[in-house]
C-alpha cells in the first residue's frame, strides 16, 4: 500500500507541474489572442442571485454585458458577481428553457433576478445527425441526451461506461482488461451475424475511428482497448444518442446501428474562464471466488483432493490483489468576444489496476477556436486533439498464461509465500532463470512469473484535426464545408521469457510485436435552408461526403514456438531465419455519399420528415452493387397544439418513422488477396470470390410518444421499434474440387423488436431543496428468423470451449447458449455410469439458455439541498443466463469451497440412478471431476444473469467562494463511488463484465478479473 501511495504522490506532483505550466502560459496567450484583457473601467461591482418563477436557484445562467465580452455564469446557488460595470450597461440573463431577460445597470450593488419558464419552448435544442441542431419537438424519432457532468459523476476513464443506465435501449459492457479497456455498446440489439453491432461514434458532427484491438478469449489474450478510451471525458459538453437507423440515416451505412454524438466544449463569449478538475479514484475487488483451504494435493498432484494438516496462510489470494487507482488532472481555459472564441484543455491520467504491474497513462491536449469574418457572415472553426496513451500489462482472461489460474489452483498443502518471494531460480546448466512452480501444467503458471517475465506494453499516439467553414449566404440559406484527419500510430509488444510454461512459447523465449497506423480522411459539404411561409415551415439539408480510411497498415512478427537465436533477446536481429517480419494490412475503404433531408411543418404542430442517401462503397467494387440508395420518412404531431387538453398536460407529441439503410460491407470479400506468411511463403486465399455481393439491408420502424406534465415537472418518452435485417453475410463450405474452402452468400434474416420507456420528474422543487428522478426501461427481443433455407441445420458459433458454445440457429436468438447437460431418464433422474458411477452427459450439446437480459432498468436520482448535492443510480438487468468456466475448473481441481463442503458432508446429494439402483449421494471427487473441469457438464454452471446494483453514488458540496475573497468563481468538492455493492446477484461473478467486447464470449466467465468497486473524490475549481 505504501508503494501505491508513493506512486500516487509522485505521479500527481508531476501532473501538477505540467498543468501549472500550461495554465500560466496559455492563460496569457488566450488573454492577448481574444482581446479579453482590455482596459475596462473597474469602478463598479454587482452581486446578484437568479431564481426561477418557483423561487428555485438557477445555476449555469449566463450573465453578459450586452455588446461586450464581459460576463459570468451563476454558481450552483444561482449567485454571481460581475465586475467592471458602468451605469447604462445592459445585462442579459439567458438560460435554456427560460425566457431571456435584460436589465439596465444603474449603479446598484445587489440585485435579484427571476427568470420565467418559456412555456412555448419546453423542448430543448438538440444535436442530430451531421451536427445539425434542431428543436427536439420537431423530431420524428427517439433520441436522448446526457450532459457531460452527468456522464462523469463517477469519473470513469472510458466515458461510455458512465452512460450505463442513463439511456433507454443502450446496453454497455465493460472489458475486464482494466483502465483504458474497450467497451461493448449495442443500441436496440444485435443486427448483424457477421459485422459489428456497435454504433457509429461522431465528434462534433464528424465520424471518428473506433477500431478495437485484439480481444481476450477462452484460450487467453488481452483486450487492447479502443478509440473511445483515448477521448478526454472532461472535454465533453454532452452526448446525444440517436438510437436507430431512422435517426442516423444521413450518416449512411455507418449509422445503421445508431449513432453516439460527442459534443465537445467550445470557447464562450465573456471573460477568460479557467477550470481545474482533479480526481483521485481508488479501486478494490468486490469478491474472489469461494475457495477452500482445507484439502490439498497428494503425491505432488496438481489437484487438491486430499485432507491437509498444513497450517499455511490462506490470505495469499486476497493479498495478490492490490488497491488500484485512477488519478486525473485536467485544466481548461475558455474565453472570447463577439468575434472570436477559443478553448484549450490539457488532461493527464495515471492509473494502476488491481493486479500488480498493470499500469495505464494518458495525456490529452485539445485546442478549439472559432472566428467570425466578413460582418459575421463567415465563421471559421478549427479543432485539434492530441493523445498519447500507454498501457502496461493489461489484464488477461482465459485458460492460458493467466496469473489467476495458478493463483486459484495452487494446492492448499503448500506454502505460497515460497513461490511468491522466489518466483524464479537460476539454472546453472542453461545459464538462465527458470520459473519456480510446483508442477508442469499447461493450465497454470506461477502468477508472479507471468507478471514479471511476460510483460506486455501498448502505446498509441493519435491526432484528430478538423476545420469547418460556415457561410451564411442569406438569412435562410447556409453552407458548411468541413474536413478532418484522424491518425493513430499504435504499437503492441509482449515478451515471453524462456524458462516458464511451455504453452505456445519456445525454449528460448517468444517475442510478439506489431506496429501499425490507422488513418481516416473525411470531408463533407452541406447546404441548409430554413424558412417560414405563413403557417408553414420548411427546412432542408443537401450535401455530399467523402471518406477514406486505411487501417492496420504496418508490420508484425511473432516467433511462436520457433526458437530465438539467443534466449531472451527480444529484437529483430534475434529472429530465426524461418520467421519473417510480415506486412499487415486491415484494408482501405473509400465511401462517397450524397444525402438530403426535407422537413415540412404546419402551425408548429405537424411535421413531415423525408430523408434519402445514396452511397458508393469501394468494398463493393466489381459487383455491380457499388451504388445503393435508402430512404426514410417520419411524421410527428404536437397534440397539445391541435386541441384543448387539461391544463396538467403541458406537452404531448406523437411520432412515427420508417427507414431503410444498408449495413457495412467487410473489406476483402469480393475478390480476396493472397497473403505472405511469417516464413516468407505465400498463403493462398481459400475463400471463393463473392462477385455479386450486396450490402445487408436494415428496415427499421418505430412509433412513440413524448409527454410533459405539470409545466414540465414530469415527462414520459415511450417508443416501440421493429428492426428487420436481411441479406446477411454467411459462410458456407465450398464444393469439393472448387479449389476453395468456403464461400459467402447473402442470406438470413434477423429481427429485433422492443420498447423503450423514459420517465422523469421533478418530485420536489423549492428554494432550498429539490429532488429529480429519471427511470430508463428497455426490453429487446431478438429472433433469427432465417439463416440459409437450403441448409436448415446451419449453425454459426460465436465463442466456444469444450463444454459449451454460443450458437446462432434459425428460430433462435443472439446469445443462445448450448452445452452438455446431465443425461437423465424419463423420470428426470441423472444417469450414472454403470461401472464408475460418474454422472453421464448428453451425447450432443443442448440449449441451456440465452445470455441477453429480458429487460434493463436504470433509476437515476439527484437531490439538492442548499450547497449540497446527492445523486445515486440503481442499475438492473433482469432475466437472461450466464456461464462460468471458472467455477467448473475450480470444482475439477478440488479447490472450490463447494467441493470442500461436499467432502465435509460425506458426499454430494443427487437424485440419480446407476443401472437400476437409485443413488442419493455420490463421492465428491468423482462427481466434480466428471461434472467440472474443461469438458464437463455445462448445465451445472449456468446462472441467472439478473443483477441489481448501486451503480453510482456521488455527494458534492459547493464552496461559498464569494466569502473567501479569492479570485475564484466557483469551487466544489465531491465524494464519488461506482459499483459499490450488489442489491441482488445470483451469478458468482459480475455478469456485466466481459472478457471480449466483440461478438464472441459475451456474459461468459473464464478466469476473468473479479469485479471491482471504485471510490474517491473530485475537486473542481473555476477561476
Amino acid at each position: 500500500m505504501e508503494k501505491s501511495f508513493f506512486k500516487i504522490s509522485h505521479q500527481t506532483s508531476k501532473g501538477w507541474l505540467s498543468i501549472t505550466k500550461f495554465a500560466v502560459i496559455f492563460t496569457l496567450i488566450l488573454s492577448v489572442y481574444t482581446g479579453l484583457a482590455s482596459g475596462v473601467d473597474q469602478q463598479s461591482e454587482l452581486k446578484g442571485k437568479v431564481t426561477d418563477d418557483s423561487n428555485f436557484s438557477l445555476p449555469g445562467v449566463t450573465v453578459l454585458v450586452k455588446g461586450t465580452a464581459n460576463g459570468t455564469v451563476t454558481n450552483t446557488n444561482g449567485d454571481f458577481v460581475l465586475k467592471s460595470l458602468k451605469e447604462g450597461d445592459v445585462l442579459v440573463f439567458s438560460f435554456i428553457g427560460m425566457l431571456t431577460q435584460e436589465l439596465t445597470f444603474t449603479g446598484q450593488s445587489e440585485i435579484s433576478i427571476v427568470l420565467n419558464t418559456d412555456t412555448k419552448n419546453l423542448d430543448e435544442v438538440v444535436v442530430t445527425a451531421l451536427g445539425i441542431q434542431r428543436d427536439k419537438k420537431t423530431l420524428t424519432y427517439s433520441s436522448q441526451q446526457v450532459t457531460g457532468d452527468e456522464m462523469m459523476k463517477a469519473r470513469d476513464i472510458n466515458f461510455m461506461s458512465g452512460l450505463s443506465g442513463k439511456t433507454a435501449g443502450l446496453e454497455i459492457k465493460k472489458s475486464v482488461s482494466g483502465a483504458g479497456g474497450s467497451t461493448k455498446t449495442v443500441l436496440r440489439g444485435n443486427h448483424s451475424l457477421s459485422q459489428s453491432s456497435d454504433p457509429l461514434y461522431v465528434i462534433d458532427g464528424i465520424p471518428m475511428v473506433n477500431r478495437k484491438g485484439n480481444q481476450s478469449g477462452m484460450w487467453g489474450g488481452t483486450d487492447e482497448g479502443d478509440g473511445l478510451s483515448q477521448i478526454n471525458p472532461d472535454d465533453i459538453e454532452s452526448i446525444s444518442i440517436l438510437k436507430g437507423a431512422n435517426a442516423a440515416i444521413l450518416y449512411g451505412s455507418q449509422g445503421a446501428n445508431g449513432v453516439v454524438i460527442i459534443n465537445t466544449k467550445k470557447g464562450k463569449e465573456g471573460q477568460t474562464t479557467v477550470n481545474f478538475n482533479s480526481s483521485a479514484i481508488f479501486e478494490n475487488i468486490t469478491k474472489t471466488p469461494d475457495l477452500q483451504f482445507t484439502y490439498g494435493s497428494e503425491g505432488g498432484t496438481k489437484e487438491s483432493w486430499s485432507y491437509t494438516k498444513g497450517n499455511y496462510d490462506s490470505d495469499y489470494v486476497d493479498d495478490f490483489f492490490q488497491t488500484g487507482y485512477n488519478l486525473v488532472n485536467s485544466l481548461s481555459v475558455s474565453g472570447g468576444n463577439d468575434k472570436t472564441t477559443a478553448y484549450f484543455s490539457f488532461g493527464n491520467t495515471s492509473a494502476a489496476g488491481v493486479i500488480p504491474n498493470n499500469e495505464y497513462s494518458k495525456n490529452n491536449v485539445s485546442f478549439q477556436q472559432s472566428t467570425k469574418l466578413f460582418n459575421d457572415k463567415v465563421k471559421v472553426s478549427s479543432n485539434v486533439m492530441l493523445v498519447s496513451e500507454k498501457a502496461k500489462n493489461r489484464n488477461t482472461a482465459g485458460y492460458y498464461l493467466n496469473p489467476l489460474t495458478g493463483l486459484y489452483f495452487f494446492p492448499r498443502d503448500r506454502d505460497f509465500s515460497d513461490y511468491k518471494e522466489n518466483y524464479q531460480y537460476f539454472d546453472d546448466e542453461r545459464n538462465m532463470y527458470l520459473q519456480n512452480w510446483f508442477v508442469d501444467d499447461h493450465h497454470q503458471s506461477n502468477p508472479y512469473w507471468l507478471l514479471n517475465k511476460q510483460p506486455k506494453e501498448d502505446i498509441t499516439k493519435r491526432v484528430i484535426a478538423s476545420m469547418t467553414v460556415d457561410y451564411d449566404i442569406t438569412d435562410h440559406l447556409k453552407f458548411k464545408v468541413r474536413g478532418s484527419y484522424d491518425y493513430a500510430n499504435k504499437s503492441y509488444e509482449q515478451k515471453f521469457y524462456a524458462g516458464g510454461n511451455g504453452t505456445n512459447v519456445s525454449s528460448t523465449g517468444r517475442w510478439s510485436y506489431k506496429k501499425f497506423t490507422d488513418e481516416q480522411l473525411y470531408t463533407d459539404g452541406i447546404f441548409t435552408y430554413e424558412n417560414k411561409f405563413g403557417d408553414f415551415s420548411l427546412s432542408g439539408v443537401l450535401g455530399a461526403s467523402y471518406q477514406k480510411g486505411t487501417f492496420g497498415n504496418g508490420v508484425s512478427v511473432d516467433n511462436g514456438t520457433n526458437n530465438l537465436l539467443y534466449p531472451n533477446e527480444f529484437n529483430f536481429q534475434n529472429l530465426p531465419s524461418n520467421v519473417q517480419v510480415q506486412s499487415i494490412y486491415a484494408g482501405q475503404i473509400i465511401k462517397e455519399g450524397v444525402f438530403s433531408n426535407v422537413q415540412m411543418g404546419f402551425k408548429d404542430m405537424l411535421f413531415l420528415d423525408l430523408s434519402g442517401r445514396n452511397d458508393w462503397s469501394s468494398t463493393l467494387s466489381g459487383t455491380g452493387n457499388e451504388s445503393y440508395f435508402y430512404p426514410s420518412v417520419g411524421l410527428s404531431g404536437i397534440v397539445t397544439e391541435m386541441m384543448d387538453l387539461p391544463d396538467f398536460l403541458t406537452f404531448w407529441k406523437l411520432r412515427t418513422s420508417y427507414s431503410t439503410v444498408a449495413n457495412e460491407v467487410p473489406f476483402n470479400v469480393v475478390n480476396p488477396m493472397h497473403t505472405i506468411n511469417s516464413g516468407g511463403g505465400v498463403d493462398r486465399n481459400t475463400q471463393q470470390p463473392f462477385e455479386n455481393l450486396k450490402p445487408e439491408m436494415i428496415r427499421s420502424f418505430e412509433i412513440g410518444t413524448d409527454m410533459r406534465l405539470f409545466d414540465g415537472r414530469a415527462g414520459l418518452d415511450f417508443t416501440y421499434y421493429n428492426i428487420n435485417s436481411q441479406d446477411q453475410f454467411i459462410t458456407l463450405p465450398a464444393p469439393s474440387g472448387s479449389g476453395y474452402t468456403y464461400y459467402y452468400i447473402n442470406a438470413g434474416e434477423v429481427v429485433n423488436k422492443g420498447i423503450e420507456i423514459t420517465l422523469n420528474g421533478s418530485i420536489i422543487q423549492n428554494k432550498d431543496f429539490s429532488w429529480n428522478t429519471t427511470v430508463n426501461f428497455s426490453n429487446n427481443h431478438n429472433e433469427i428468423v432465417e439463416l440459409v433455407p437450403e441448409f436448415a441445420d446451419k449453425q454459426i458459433s460465436y465463442g466456444s470451449s469444450e463444454g459449451y458454445t454460443t450458437y446462432i440457429v434459425a428460430g433462435g436468438s443472439f446469445g443462445d447458449l448450448y452445452g452438455y447437460k446431465f443425461k437423465r431418464n424419463d423420470a428426470g433422474q441423472i444417469m450414472l455410469d454403470e461401472e464408475s458411477g460418474a454422472p453421464l452427459k448428453t451425447a450432443e450439446k443442448e440449449y441451456l439458455g440465452n445470455l441477453e437480459p429480458d429487460f434493463s432498468l436504470g433509476w437515476n436520482n439527484s437531490f439538492d439541498y442548499k450547497r449540497f448535492a446527492l445523486s445515486f443510480l440503481i442499475n438492473a438487468k433482469i432475466g437472461g443466463d450466464v456461464f462460468s468456466q471458472t467455477e467448473a475448473m475450480l470444482d475439477g481441481y478440488g479447490v472450490s469451497q463447494r467441493s470442500a463442503d461436499a467432502r465435509d458432508n460425506g458426499g454430494v446429494a443427487i437424485n440419480a440412478i446407476q443401472g437400476t439402483t437409485p443413488v442419493t449421494s455420490i463421492d465428491p471427487q468423482l462427481y466434480y471431476t466428471s461434472v467440472g473441469d474443461r469438458n464437463g457438464i455445462a448445465e451445472a454452471y449456468v446462472y441467472d444473469r439478473t443483477n441489481i446494483r448501486l451503480g453510482q453514488l456521488a455527494l458534492s458540496y459547493d464552496l461559498n467562494v464569494q466569502d473567501l475573497g479569492l479570485p475564484i468563481k466557483a469551487a466544489s468538492f465531491s465524494l464519488v463511488g461506482q459499483n459499490l455493492f450488489f442489491i441482488y446477484k445470483d451469478a458468482p461473478f459480475d455478469p456485466e463484465l466481459t472478457m471480449s467486447t466483440d461478438l464472441n464470449s459475451q456474459s461468459l466467465d473464464n478466469f476473468n478479473v473479479p469485479a471491482t468497486r471504485t471510490y474517491g473524490f473530485n475537486l473542481k475549481v473555476t477561476f
